[in-house]
């Protein structure tokens, strides 16, 4: 049985090389936002660890940490992060402080989490970055087990350019995330179903209310 789910982002890339792919946006089966370009792993998709199971043939790729692949797989969206202060969306949202970090250290006990830097992490990423990837973003609920080696700090943010791929996360033009964190909404239980074409036909399956999908018709 498929994720209970209100709002759901669809990405879907032409395969498992692909380092671009197109994004909808659906409240049940009400298309809110279609037809938008986004930027995905340079290497690719890689097979995540999700809210459930999807089919996967033994040949195609897991993902793992820094792999440069994104994750496939179906996975909650689980707040908004930002720059700026700001009490107005409809789901948790994290301030991007200056000391604010994600651990991609596997060995850490705080791998594939936010927290404080204290001086004594070994790898890690500043959410507080130099340029405006993180200005306005979404944690994407990938690995939330902390499953050593297996992926961590996976988001939804702003492109770094057009075809521009990323290390794993999924990249878009700003005035496209805005449009998405303003939209999310905690009580809609909003998930993220990323895939390559291939995987559209399980998904409709799954999720009946996409059957209108542009997306999904394609890999029918």
């Amino acid at each position: 049985m498929a994720f209970a789910s209100e709002q759901i982002v669809l990405v879907v890339g032409d395969d498992f090389n692909s380092s671009t792919a197109k994004m909808e946006c659906y409240e049940d089966s009400v298309l809110v936002y279609g037809n938008v370009n986004v930027n995905i792993g340079g290497n690719g998709l890689g097979w995540g660890l999700g809210e459930i199971a999807l089919t996967r043939k033994e040949s195609q790729p897991l993902k793992f940490e820094g792999d440069g692949k994104a994750p496939i797989g179906v996975f909650k969206l689980n707040g908004v992060f930002g720059y700026e202060p700001n009490d107005k969306y409809k789901t948790p949202y994290s301030l991007a402080l200056e000391k604010l970090i994600c651990v991609d250290d596997s060995d850490s006990p705080f791998y594939n989490k936010l927290k404080i830097a204290e001086g004594s992490e070994k790898s890690f990423e500043y959410m507080k970055r130099d340029d405006d990837q993180y200005k306005i973003g979404v944690l994407v609920g990938h690995n939330k087990n902390a499953l050593p080696k297996r992926g961590s700090c996976i988001f939804m943010h702003v492109q770094k350019g057009d075809k521009a791929p990323t290390s794993g996360c999924t990249s878009m033009k700003e005035k496209d995330m805005k449009k998405v964190a303003n939209w999310l909404d905690e009580s809609k239980n909003p998930i993220l179903i990323q895939i390559p074409r291939s995987s559209s036909k399980e998904i409709l399956e799954l999720y009946p209310q996409l059957k209108d999908s542009e997306l999904l018709k394609e890999g029918d």
